[in-house]
């Protein structure tokens, strides 16, 4: 892939570019979330649709289902349209607020409030930092990526020991993890910019990088839930 050439004539809009690129990474990322957030709490508030779901084997396809859809978006992204990736973000996000709506019947409004907001000034900032640094990030990915198979192993054993230690201390290193891969990401995320020069390339490049964060503002708001989440009695 040829970079874009920062020849000195074209660097105010090769920046104003970037920005606008960034922008519409952060609008899709943003409106997923809040797409995801619209559909758990109607869910969680809707007893015949939780009954559906939970109370019947629909569970499992609704558990799995998020997975089915990242797998293609990561690996199919070269080859589907920008209309298909879109469409699929939209139903991977839809499908997870399904997912999340037991959440509302586990912890108080109140405490998923308050770690939300906890969420958003933690990713917000490390975001700002990945987008600004001039430190190459490059070297977290292997470790970052170690961490996140190591949560994945110790969670599938602590699903059988059920340990509250270990829970708390997978949830506490899962912080440290989806909170560096939100700088890293994020430093990712505006290097493809550089690289990518093709128009519809760039635009899909943004809806798999909004993706991207979506996970690790979700799995980051999850970690912190199950540290600092208030449950119902």
């Amino acid at each position: 892939m040829r970079q874009h050439a920062p020849a000195a004539g074209s660097i105010a809009e090769i920046d104003q570019g970037l920005r606008s690129y960034m922008l519409g990474v952060y609008n899709y990322m943003t409106l997923g979330v809040a797409l995801t957030g619209i559909v758990a709490f109607f869910t969680a508030n809707s007893p015949a649709l939780l009954q559906a779901i939970y109370g019947t084997p629909l569970q499992w396809v609704v558990m799995l289902a998020p997975l089915g859809f990242v797998l293609a978006l990561s690996f199919g992204i070269n080859r589907l349209s920008l209309g298909t990736a879109q469409l699929l973000y939209w139903a991977f996000a839809a499908v997870m607020g399904l997912s999340l709506a037991a959440i509302f019947l586990v912890y108080t409004p109140v405490s998923i409030t308050r770690v939300f907001l906890i969420t958003a000034m933690t990713f917000g900032a490390m975001s700002i930092y990945g987008y600004s640094t001039s430190r190459d990030l490059t070297s977290w990915g292997s470790f970052l990526f170690m961490g996140l198979i190591g949560i994945i192993l110790a969670m599938i054993v602590n699903w059988w020991l059920q340990s509250a230690m270990l829970d708390f201390v997978v949830s506490g290193i899962g912080v440290l993890v989806f909170v560096g891969l939100t700088a890293y990401d994020t430093q990712r995320i505006k290097m493809t910019y550089y690289c990518v020069i093709d128009g519809e390339a760039l635009a899909k490049s943004a809806v798999y990088g909004a993706l991207s964060l979506y996970l690790d503002f979700i799995n980051l708001f999850l970690m912190l839930l199950r540290l600092f989440g208030g449950q119902r009695d």
